[in-house]
């Protein structure tokens, strides 16, 4: 069986499985999971068994959906993958039970003091810790959460605390910092905060970023539960807004001076920036 009749089989299956009702087994849940399933990319690799007196296949897929990635295992013998026809009244859950496959869900990480969710994934990142943004020692502003490359870090998390605290630093090692608002807050304010703690650390170069950031944010002020993403790649920071809108800053000094305001030995959280140190080491 080819790579490429593998993918037709195990995709039309899937669509075939998640079109039915599910099983005593199934809650909604799962339901509504499925369905979603379908709107995203399946990457499925196809592997020969190590019996070559069968035409056995292992067919994985990774799912990535609303930040959770389900990894299943199922070997399809032949004619064993359910082919779609009006006769199969196979079900998802019915289906992994015979195939024998496995479900490893990724759950969401709840920030403590605010309650936030933060998917495991974000912009193919992997989550690595949270925390909150305090004010006046007692108002909550907003959860933030950073997202790390795996493979950049790699080799950085051996060499202990002291170099994985250097890389947060640098804005050469990729990272997506995720803030998601804990109340409502003008968007002047909003922008003004982050200006503020940016501005003493640009040391008068490249002042004019700031305006260029204040202008990447809709006249709209944030609600509670509002999402901002500001992904950091060397000399380029990728800015979605509160509304989905999204734009770039190109400048080190600007890349440079956020990765401080974060990681810094005065981060404007410090209960995140610990636990990112926690989280990069236990990558």
């Amino acid at each position: 069986m080819s790579s490429t009749t593998s993918r037709r089989i195990i995709q039309t299956s899937i669509k075939s499985i998640a079109k039915k009702p599910s099983s005593n087994c199934c809650n909604n849940a799962i339901q509504k999971q499925q369905q979603r399933f379908m709107s995203k990319n399946i990457a499925i690799k196809t592997g020969s068994s190590s019996s070559s007196s069968n035409n056995n296949k292992l067919i994985q897929y990774s799912i990535l959906t609303a930040g959770i990635v389900t990894l299943v295992s199922a070997t399809a013998a032949n004619n064993n993958v359910p082919n779609g026809s009006s006769k199969d009244t196979t079900t998802f859950c019915d289906y992994i039970k015979k195939t024998g496959g496995e479900i490893v869900m990724l759950g969401p990480t709840k920030e403590g003091s605010t309650g936030i969710l933060f998917p495991h994934l974000c912009n193919g990142l992997q989550f690595v810790g949270c925390g909150v943004r305090v004010k006046y020692g007692f108002i909550k502003v907003y959860a933030v959460g950073t997202y790390m490359d795996p493979i950049a870090m790699s080799a950085v998390k051996s060499r202990g605390p002291k170099a994985i605290s250097e890389a947060l630093l640098n804005p050469t090692y990729p990272r997506t910092i995720r803030i998601v608002m804990n109340r409502s807050l003008s968007i002047e304010k909003y922008t003004a905060a982050i200006v503020e703690a940016l501005e003493p650390r640009m040391n008068g170069e490249d002042m004019d970023k700031l305006e260029e950031f204040k202008n990447l944010n809709p006249p709209i002020d944030l609600v509670e539960g509002a999402e901002m993403e500001m992904t950091i790649r060397g000399n380029v920071m990728l800015y979605k807004n509160s509304i989905g809108g999204v734009g770039q800053i190109e400048s080190e000094v600007f890349c440079k001076a956020l990765c401080d305001v974060y990681y810094g030995d005065e981060a404007v959280s410090p209960g995140h920036k610990e636990q990112v140190l926690k989280g990069v080491a236990a990558m």
